[in-house]
């Protein structure tokens, strides 16, 4: 009869000090993100990549935010995926309103707690950039945002 009441309380410690906090802080992570203008950033993201032109051309980037063809098929993946029947087409990258849409789709998924500094260097770089590889691009992006 020890034996089972050591370890019912065993089990039950582990509950209230390990799985009911972890729980908790997974469901409250929506409040761990944080709400973002990230108009300022597009802003100047689009005045570094493209100096404001919408029809700006460089290799497969093109439009005011150089966005590349894997960009639009990564948003086309992630909207299949939330099952919302809206594509983006190649031509979109010349929208500047459109190229803000698809660089808010790719904050939703990839940038969850809505760091600026994430969002401008996986702009540049990825979403598995490097920090060092993307520092020279976030302190342009940065000083475009003064």
């Amino acid at each position: 009869m020890k034996r089972i009441v050591k370890i019912v309380f065993l089990v039950v410690s582990f509950l209230v000090f390990e799985l009911i906090p972890a729980v908790a802080a997974h469901s409250s992570s929506s409040n761990l993100s944080r709400k973002v203008d990230w108009e300022p950033v597009m802003a100047a993201i689009i005045q570094v990549e493209s100096n404001g032109n919408p029809k700006a051309v460089s290799g497969n980037s093109v439009g005011a935010m150089q966005i590349t063809p894997i960009l639009v098929a990564e948003c086309n993946d992630i909207l299949k995926s939330r099952k919302i029947k809206k594509k983006y087409y190649l031509r979109d990258r010349f929208s500047v309103a459109k190229s803000k849409e698809m660089f808010l789709l790719i904050q939703s998924k990839y940038n969850p707690l809505n760091s600026i500094e994430k969002a401008i260097r996986s702009w540049n770089g990825g979403v598995h950039s490097s920090s060092k590889k993307t520092q020279r691009y976030l302190e342009k992006v940065l000083r475009a945002m003064k």
